[in-house]
């Protein structure tokens, strides 16, 4: 059946001219019908093009598409294979994070793609001008709907789906991986069973031969890795003898690296004759080609590592020359996997373990191993695919149970309940108590748990209900009416869900920002770092025994008090990422940690906001820029300035001017002897001149006052630049006398008692901070004489 004679006007939209023998057995469902559709089938068996059909019927019916990645690198890979929809005047957009957010285009798409913790997010905040957008879905495809069973996101992907269906009421078509459970997800999503595939192992192009390899597991974790490689190129090495390729995956990048370094030299010991050497067009086009040096010596040996920190371009030659047979041992992280198809004969996973940032040495999912094991075979060359895990004679049952007889994909809503329910009431969904079943009853975990009671004790689900809703109101999150029961979120629940904050982070918050209203208390940035480091979301963060000195290094002189060693590393890469001088050391998790970081003190800076006021919120937003940017104390308001990031603003600083009032005085003349060409010159003053900018005006204030007389004085806050909200804070000898939150576009007058106290003088100073921007308070003092 050819895609031109089914859908003339889509046939350049797919990559392929043909549909093969599953996909016809789909496609009446998918263009005859609009019911939604559940498909489980093989890995490598086709199932793209299942989400490609849904796409051009919703396209044809002049609707919008939303397709689901399971992975945040595999969203541009989709936006570029996509370009042959856009080739037929249909836009794609990738919804990306906040801050990168284009409303207009994501509004104006005709395909979205998004990650279930995007599209979590945009959901939350869909009664907002700027994600309206997410309620306007036609169809919503999910890639790889196994992902219900993955920790922590698959929970997200339930709830996100559940809440987008109440919303607008897509037609939802669920793609997956062979998974026993089929009917338990198609009963979830309403998929009838005319619309319901269960494709099996006969529909795999190539037939898979799978099994379990063991090693003998040392002492030491290093010399394990290459016990574990020397297993692998084992099993590699019959396979690459007949030119059959491997794919090897591995824990990290910088295993892909290290990995593919030794299999060179072990490749050269067997004296296994791979790889193009004497190919000199190929050595010409990869030494032209390539930006990676290492990659590029290893692709002349026919051994070559992928992974996501990889440019785009060397992953692309990577992909492309594997595909030609010109690489032919291929090291890679499980990314490759979930994205492009790029099938070997062999397929061995070296690491069924990895390292998190975040929550340190974890197995990897059982939907990670089939996955990846999925990719053995290659149709057209192999009749067989070869897959083997590599693992502890410990662990092998367990990847024996997994080979034979799959993974049932259950709910893990349960283990983060009241997060979730915390979230619907915030966006109004939940008032009462019977609104919280009607909720669940929308869910995967309500229908799981009527195929298997005991395990999901669903006889006691509604005392479980009471339960962590009468948590939710202690711990301040919901507020109940004991009249009637209506239930509805605090401001701290609310903020709580729009930043997205686990509640025990959201009540370390909170209480921070108690400790500041308090008489006498005053923030520092150590105290946001640390209120961060503790958050936790970090709270699984290991220390290696390697890092222990830079650690020591980084907080030397700060107090850490009783912080675990977790905290502490946390803590570390935050302070020196502040500064923009990372330890070697730490590397490797800062990128991720400071991420994530840079979210929760955002987080962190609206609670400060609502509870403690505008200037301890200015403080976590300098905090939040300085994290993220890598950008001195005194220098953080530069990069409010469009244009200005890190190294321009390490420039101008170097050259005296800190601060965007330093770069206006400046002016173009000053910016280009500060070292910016003229264009940027130009575009960094203007940007400068956006941003609010005051002036205070004291009037007619006295140098004198007697003893025991009162005068009420007035001080105008002037801003001559842009309209911002702004704290106007007026103290005397540090004691606050009144404090002002309002949108200062022009002028605002502060009313100043001069008293004469029984002080010998008397400091006046105003302070005025802009709580959304990271610009530096404004302070000016005057001091007055008690006569």
């Amino acid at each position: 059946m050819e895609v031109a004679e089914v859908l003339p006007e889509f046939a350049d939209a797919f990559a392929f001219e043909e549909f093969n023998r599953m996909q016809r057995e789909a496609l009446p469902a998918l263009l005859e019908s609009d019911e939604n559709v559940v498909a489980s089938a093989p890995t490598a068996s086709g199932k793209t093009a299942l989400a490609e059909l849904a796409i051009c019927k919703a396209l044809a019916d002049g609707g919008t598409a939303l397709f689901i990645a399971p992975l945040r690198a595999l969203t541009n890979e989709k936006e570029d294979d996509w370009d042959r929809f856009e080739d037929l005047d249909y836009s794609v957009y990738v919804v990306t994070g906040e801050r990168d957010l284009n409303p207009r285009r994501a509004r104006h798409a005709d395909i979205l793609v998004m990650t279930p913790e995007k599209l979590d997010s945009a959901t939350r905040k869909h009664d907002s001008r700027r994600y309206d957008f997410v309620t306007d879905v036609d169809v919503c495809v999910i890639d790889e709907v196994h992902l219900l069973d993955a920790d922590r996101r698959g929970s997200v992907l339930e709830v996100t789906i559940s809440r987008l269906r109440r919303l607008c009421d897509p037609r939802i078509v669920a793609l997956s991986a062979t998974m026993p459970n089929v009917d338990d997800v198609a009963a979830w999503l309403d998929a009838p069973a005319e619309t319901t595939f269960e494709f099996g192992e006969e529909y795999r192009p190539v037939d898979l031969n799978a099994g379990v390899k063991t090693y003998t597991h040392g002492e030491n974790t290093f010399a394990d890795k290459y016990r574990r490689l020397y297993r692998a190129l084992d099993l590699a090495e019959p396979h690459l003898r007949e030119d059959g390729q491997t794919l090897v995956f591995v824990s990290s990048r910088q295993d892909t690296v290290q990995a593919a370094k030794k299999a060179r030299d072990e490749i050269a010991e067997r004296d296994l004759e791979i790889g193009p050497r004497g190919d000199y067009d190929f050595h010409a086009e990869s030494k032209d080609k390539l930006e990676n040096d290492t990659l590029r010596k290893s692709v002349l040996d026919g051994v070559a590592f992928h992974h996501a920190g990889l440019s785009k371009n060397d992953r692309d030659l990577v992909e492309e020359w594997f595909k030609e047979g010109r690489i032919e041992l291929l090291f890679s992280t499980s990314t490759l996997a979930w994205g492009v198809n790029l099938p070997a004969r062999c397929v061995v996973i070296r690491d069924t373990k990895l390292h998190d940032p975040l929550e340190g040495e974890v197995d990897m999912s059982p939907l990670d191993v089939l996955q990846m094991l999925g990719r053995a075979g290659r149709p057209g060359y192999d009749d067989v695919g070869y897959g083997w895990v590599v693992c502890d004679t410990a662990e092998a049952d367990k990847y024996r149970r997994l080979l034979r007889d799959g993974k049932e994909i259950e709910s893990r809503l349960a283990e983060s309940l009241e997060t979730h329910l915390n979230a619907e009431i915030a966006m109004g969904t939940i008032t009462d108590l019977e609104d919280v079943m009607d909720w669940l009853e929308t869910t995967f975990y309500y229908v799981r748990g009527q195929s298997r009671p005991e395990e999901y004790d669903f006889p006691n689900l509604r005392g479980r209900v009471r339960d962590c809703l009468e948590d939710l109101v202690d711990r301040g999150f919901v507020e109940m009416d004991d009249a009637d029961l209506s239930i509805e979120a605090t401001a701290r629940g609310m903020l709580t869900s729009k930043y997205y904050l686990r509640l025990e982070t959201a009540a370390r918050f909170a209480d921070l920002c108690d400790r500041v209203g308090e008489d006498g208390a005053t923030l520092e940035t150590g105290d946001i770092l640390e209120a961060v480091a503790t958050a936790q979301e970090f709270d699984s963060v290991s220390a290696r025994q390697s890092e222990r000195d830079a650690i020591d290094a980084v907080l030397v002189g700060h107090d850490t008090g009783d912080l675990d060693a977790g905290d502490r590393k946390v803590l570390a890469i935050l302070r020196s990422g502040a500064n923009g001088s990372v330890p070697p050391e730490l590397r490797s998790d800062a990128w991720v940690i400071r991420r994530n970081a840079t979210r929760l003190v955002s987080a962190l800076g609206a609670f400060l906001d609502r509870f403690a006021g505008p200037h301890a919120a200015n403080l976590a937003r300098r905090v939040e820029a300085r994290i993220e940017n890598g950008v001195a104390e005194d220098a953080v308001g530069l990069v409010a300035i469009d244009g200005v990031a890190a190294g321009r603003a390490s420039k101008l600083s170097k050259e005296g001017l800190s601060t965007p009032g330093d770069v206006v005085a400046a002016g173009v003349e000053g910016l280009v002897d500060a070292g910016l060409s003229d264009g940027v010159a130009e575009g960094v003053c203007e940007s400068a001149q956006s941003l609010p900018a005051i002036d205070l005006e004291w009037g007619q204030f006295p140098d004198a006052i007697e003893t025991g007389e009162n005068e009420v004085r007035e001080v105008t806050v002037k801003n001559v630049g842009e309209a911002a909200r702004a704290g106007i804070r007026v103290t005397v000898n540090g004691v606050e006398m009144t404090s002002t939150n309002t949108y200062l576009r022009d002028t605002e007058t502060v009313p100043v008692g001069v008293f004469g106290a029984d002080a010998d003088v008397l400091e006046f100073t105003v302070n005025v901070a802009f709580p959304e921007e990271p610009l530096v308070p404004i302070a000016e003092t005057r001091t007055v004489r008690v006569e």
